[in-house]
């Protein structure tokens, strides 16, 4: 079995194959260094943290995540609050950030006996209709290389072999939501015992806790906008604005020390399966940040293709392989329902034209149902957890 990326998808697949002793190398274009320090997502659902469980690969989330189970709308009506912990199914998030999660399933995976070659990144994958597919990979130092497997998952992101290498009739599904933002990190502790959210005229602002020092934070901002354009003071002082600061308490200041320009999309591919080529993760579809459902996505595809793959390699039995495009994409678009939800409730054009009005007081509208409608709350909590 041959792996393309050592994500969160690629690390638990390669996790679960190698515990059952089924051979199996993890293909990674970047340095360990890097791998175990790029910041992404931190909120893992119930249903991720139980698959991690399951799997033995929960030890560092246990003992340092952290569970988190309210959010705070901030609006021009006011401020309420829900404890979906306490909605819908009843489940809170633990928040771990990403990279502490992939050291510890990377760990796991090379003392478990897994093979993973970094610096080493897959350029194609070819014959995948065969049942011995070829995946052509440039080495570290620059020589070209091939490797042979049985099946290859590809988990290596939207722009990574996997994709390149699809054969025509794939359908791409895509929407550009018209919505940037300006993603940033700070060495400030959270100034929230939730996760907040800011709708204000000016656009979105939102507040997410990492750890008990550092805080990640989001500022809607002009399409095309550099990620350095905003000066620090500018970037604290629009947060507060949008926070409304003034009304429930300042924020607590610190360094901005990583930035980031997102452009929300949706993207999904259909099928998943190619023959012999399974797409994974951020291959299979990309959903925008505004529900959280990233990683766990990719782990929920990771283990249902792991089961798979166990079934077929160990009992011969295909049936897991042929139904798990299907089963992942139900997943999927139930994310993307939800989170181009989210969007619509968490943005609103700009303008006084009769179309923006109307829009503006559809949001309005929405997030007064959420406030006071225990189904709408229920609702929301089930799908802002779950999977």
């Amino acid at each position: 079995m041959v792996v393309l990326g050592a994500g969160p998808a690629g690390l638990v697949l390669g996790n679960i194959l190698v515990d059952r002793g089924i051979d199996c190398v993890v293909l990674e274009r970047a340095e360990r260094t890097h791998v175990q320090t790029r910041a992404r997502a931190g909120f893992l659902a119930a249903h991720t943290v139980r698959i991690l469980e399951r799997h033995g690969l929960a030890e560092g989330l246990r003992r340092h995540g952290e569970i988190h189970s309210t959010c705070e709308f901030r609006t021009e009506d006011g401020r309420f609050r829900l404890d979906y912990s306490g909605l819908g199914q009843g489940e809170p998030h633990t928040v771990y950030p990403q990279q502490e999660l992939v050291t510890d399933l990377l760990t796991r995976y090379v003392d478990r006996g897994g093979q993973i070659r970094f610096g080493t990144e897959a350029v194609a994958v070819r014959a995948a209709d065969s049942e011995r597919p070829e995946v052509v990979v440039r080495e570290a130092d620059g020589r070209p290389g091939l490797l042979r497997a049985r099946y290859v998952a590809g988990c290596d992101g939207r722009h990574g072999a996997a994709r390149r290498s699809l054969p025509p009739g794939t359908v791409r599904h895509h929407r550009d939501h018209g919505v940037t933002w300006l993603g940033l990190l700070a060495e400030a502790p959270p100034s929230l015992d939730a996760v907040g959210y800011a709708v204000h005229e000016r656009g979105f602002a939102g507040h997410m806790a990492r750890t008990s020092e550092v805080t990640r934070y989001y500022l809607q901002c002009e399409r095309g906008t550099p990620a350095d354009a905003w000066p620090e003071e500018r970037i604290w002082d629009e947060l507060e604005l949008r926070m409304r600061a003034r009304e429930y308490g300042p924020l607590r200041r610190g360094r901005v020390v990583q930035r980031s320009v997102v452009d929300l999309e949706s993207d999904v591919l259909e099928p998943l399966r190619h023959g012999s080529l399974f797409l994974v993760g951020d291959a299979a579809g990309l959903i925008s940040p505004s529900a959280a459902k990233g990683a766990n996505l990719a782990v929920l595809e990771a283990a249902v293709l792991a089961r798979a793959l166990i079934d077929d390699l160990v009992d011969g039995d295909p049936e897991g392989l042929d139904g798990y495009s299907a089963r992942c994409l139900t997943h999927i678009w139930r994310a993307q329902e939800f989170s181009h939800w989210m969007i619509g409730l968490l943005h609103g054009p700009s303008g006084a034209d009769g179309e923006s009005l109307f829009h503006n007081s559809l949001r309005r509208s929405r997030l007064t149902s959420l406030r006071t409608s225990r189904s709408r709350q229920d609702w929301f909590a089930e799908h802002y957890v779950g999977v």
